[in-house]
């Protein structure tokens, strides 16, 4: 018992590092096979028949926004305690084998797997604060890590239930199960009787640099997912008129998708007080969210294009390639925190809606220009950010987009 106490002994009080560990660069190679997985099952969507397309659509939204879930935790718990910690890498390597069991069960999760999937889940999301609620036993952080679990015990039932259940029952218990998650999570998981107390007074400290550099680094595997599928996309029939302009286009998104996260900064003040770790995380991880959902949309339409730029082009396939840049945009627009001195950059904003109403036209023009022309409105968009913004700031530097 007493080597027990000496294993978790300092861990409320250890603080994260600045930058992130090889650990978790480590964790996130999982990731990048998830979100291939994803990226497949986005691309399997676009072929069934359309009166099925929304259920499909549907269970792939849920289980992204179930992966992301646990990521962003994942990301919390390693910017607020020290991820070089023995126990805490243990925890790590527990969640990263569990994600990858996830991974694995994806395309049978509504199928034979979905027991496994939803017990894998389980175990990740309740295990985790019920390591926090043991080892934190005596420290401040033990009321928060109990909020957690509480919540996250609540939704256990209901993914076990549609586990079992299978058919619809298992769609609207996941969902419903999900929806508990992210409510807690945008409510600081209170409790009756505890209410939503203040982050101040919960005692838990994130640590803002850390946590911004472990949403960069996502950010920049998830935009590495469409050089992944239009490189694939090229490579098996070889390069052709059709592919090669699908693949400049893609490469122009990257570079355009980059370019406006990195280099988007709202006129004023840039950070936080760092007292709001918490709450930047949870602004943070839902805008990301968008982010990411948007540049795997993006992936996978250039990626169909390739692989049949045949016209006419699909109604689906369009909302992919134009949608996916739009929740792009409303992503990285809701990362900029309201501002009392300043106003809000309104230029991705307009950019949004501008492939919105360009969007429906695109089914008359083949796919290889559909795919070009979002491309282009991409760019066009980038340059008039940088302009509205080169009038107030010099890019000297890459921001901070969490920050």
């Amino acid at each position: 018992m007493l080597r027990r106490a000496e294993f978790f002994r300092g861990l409320g009080d250890s603080r994260s590092p600045r930058s992130a560990t090889v650990l978790e660069l480590l964790f996130d190679i999982v990731y990048v096979f998830a979100l291939a997985r994803l990226a497949g099952r986005v691309g399997d969507d676009l072929t069934i028949v359309r009166h099925t397309l929304l259920s499909e659509a549907g269970q792939t939204v849920l289980f992204f926004t179930a992966m992301w879930m646990i990521w962003s935790l994942n990301a919390l718990l390693a910017s607020t305690y020290d991820p070089r910690r023995p126990d805490l890498q243990v925890v790590l390597l527990a969640t990263m084998f569990g994600t990858l069991v996830l991974a694995v069960t994806l395309p049978q999760a509504f199928g034979q797997r979905g027991v496994v999937f939803a017990c894998t889940y389980v175990v990740i999301q309740v295990g985790r604060p019920l390591f926090l609620s043991f080892a934190l036993r005596g420290h401040a952080g033990h009321a928060f890590a109990l909020r957690v679990l509480t919540w996250h015990l609540a939704s256990s039932v209901l993914w076990i239930s549609g586990g079992i259940s299978g058919g619809l029952g298992r769609g609207i218990f996941w969902t419903l199960a999900l929806a508990i998650e992210m409510v807690g999570a945008a409510t600081t998981y209170p409790l009756p009787r505890l209410g939503p107390r203040q982050i101040d007074s919960l005692r838990v400290t994130v640590s803002q640099e850390h946590l911004a550099e472990r949403y960069n680094q996502f950010f920049m595997i998830a935009l590495a997912e469409v050089v992944l599928e239009a490189g694939a996309a090229v490579s098996f029939p070889g390069f052709s008129t059709e592919g090669t302009i699908t693949l400049v286009a893609s490469f122009v998104a990257v570079v355009s998708f980059w370019r406006m996260y990195f280099y988007h900064v709202r006129s004023g003040h840039a950070s936080t007080p760092s007292g709001e770790g918490i709450q930047l995380s949870r602004w943070a991880s839902y805008s990301l969210l968008l982010i990411v959902g948007g540049i795997i949309c993006t992936a996978v339409g250039f990626g169909q294009v390739i692989e049949d730029p045949h016209p006419p082009i699909d109604w689906a396939l369009v909302a992919i390639i134009f949608g996916g840049p739009v929740l792009f945009l409303i992503g990285r627009s809701t990362l900029e925190r309201a501002s009392r001195s300043a106003p809000r950059c309104r230029v991705l904003y307009l950019g949004a809606v501008a492939l919105a109403v360009a969007a429906p036209v695109m089914v008359l023009l083949p796919p290889v220009a559909v795919a070009a022309v979002a491309a282009l409105m991409l760019a066009a968009i980038t340059v008039f950010d940088q302009r509205a913004h080169r009038r107030v700031h010099r890019l000297g530097s890459e921001s901070n987009p969490t920050l």
